[in-house]
């Protein structure tokens, strides 16, 4: 949702539009021990702000019957997300698709399958809080009754971040726009929850993040 990070390219793609996040190296199979145990196994997962494409490229080939539509607001991500789509060579990685949860309806005809999960890694603190409303209620409207939300990044809990890196973190980010900040885990619930998801499954992850997992 946010150009936060300015990925140059990946190391072993000079001649392609593929980026590279070094976070997504970092997190990517933790993710997906979560994802394993998680994920339905059949029908489609929308990834909200994909970014560089490596969640989907590393990921999906563990899923071949969930079909992945990775989505972004940026242009260069989208390329990069087809990029590494055709170089994984996944036909369960749809096309990437320009979505913009603020503005943009759930309008998801286009699936292959009915609509399972929705996913989004480090997406809520990097944008304004509006975004994460308008994500958690369109998820909770597309969203079959066994649908899954997935939820990854860092959060505080009762008001207290977890980590003095994380408050180091919060700070840069209110700096870059003051709209953005670490997420009160609380706050982010009781929006789930508002929007027919139970009580989530709370992961503690490596560096001092978190995955939520909501079901309907």
């Amino acid at each position: 949702m946010t150009k936060f990070f300015n990925p140059g390219k990946h190391e072993d793609a000079s001649a392609d539009a593929r980026l590279h996040a070094p976070a997504t190296a970092r997190n990517r199979d933790v993710i997906l021990d979560v994802l394993k145990a998680h994920l339905p196994r059949k029908g489609s997962l929308l990834e909200v702000a994909s970014g560089t494409g490596e969640h989907a490229a590393h990921i999906a080939a563990h899923f071949p019957d969930l079909h992945w539509q990775p989505t972004d607001i940026d242009p260069a991500h989208l390329e990069s997300i087809d990029a590494w789509r055709n170089h994984v060579g996944l036909d369960n990685i749809l096309p990437a698709r320009p979505f913009n949860a603020l503005e943009d309806d759930w309008a998801l005809d286009h699936l292959p399958q009915p609509l399972s999960a929705v996913m989004a890694a480090n997406l809520i603190h990097i944008s304004p809080f509006e975004v994460a409303e308008a994500l958690i209620k369109g998820a909770g409207n597309a969203l079959n009754g066994e649908g899954i939300l997935y939820l990854y990044g860092p959060y505080k809990r009762k008001g207290q971040h977890t980590a003095p890196s994380n408050e180091s973190f919060d700070a840069s980010l209110k700096a870059r726009d003051p709209r953005w900040g670490v997420r009160d885990m609380e706050a982010v619930i009781e929006l789930a929850q508002g929007a027919g998801f139970e009580a989530p499954e709370i992961i503690a992850m490596p560096a001092n993040n978190f995955s939520l997992v909501f079901k309907k």
